[in-house]
């Protein structure tokens, strides 16, 4: 699986996993850190090309630093994307010697794996988005 930064002609492909909007995705990939797992291409099957046109897009993560804390805002995809994708803001709080912090929607077990496969910690409940309670989860990887 290869991570890369999100683009603007992400931004469908980003909108349908997420299911929001394409402009709220090309915001959000102009507003914030945005990487994106792309699958391989012999994951699509033994006919796929072997250029661009044979990957897809896995899952996308993004995130944000304020009050010293490195907030993952967005995350969605499948869960191997996911796992591989919450490597990257873990990353970036290593070398800034910050914690990470993630909330999900209550019940979505795709990333509550992910988040737990990466070592975040179940942290209570946070804000209720959309009528939906979230969990919220941190990892303080010093």
């Amino acid at each position: 699986m290869e991570v890369r930064d999100a683009v603007e002609a992400d931004a469908d492909a980003l909108s349908a996993i997420a299911d929001v909007p394409a402009d709220v995705v090309r915001n959000l990939i102009h507003d914030r850190t945005v990487r994106v797992a792309l699958r391989d291409p012999t994951a699509a099957g033994p006919n796929a090309d072997t250029d661009d046109e044979g990957r897809d897009v896995a899952g996308f993560v993004s995130f944000d630093v304020r009050d010293g804390t490195v907030h993952v805002t967005q995350l969605a995809g499948t869960g191997p994307a996911c796992e591989r994708l919450l490597a990257e803001p873990v990353r970036f709080a290593t070398g800034e010697e910050m914690t990470v912090e993630l909330l999900a929607i209550s019940g979505d077990d795709a990333i509550r794996e992910a988040a737990e496969a990466a070592g975040f910690e179940h942290e209570g409940s946070g804000p209720t988005f959309d009528g939906n309670p979230t969990v919220r989860y941190r990892l303080d990887p010093a």
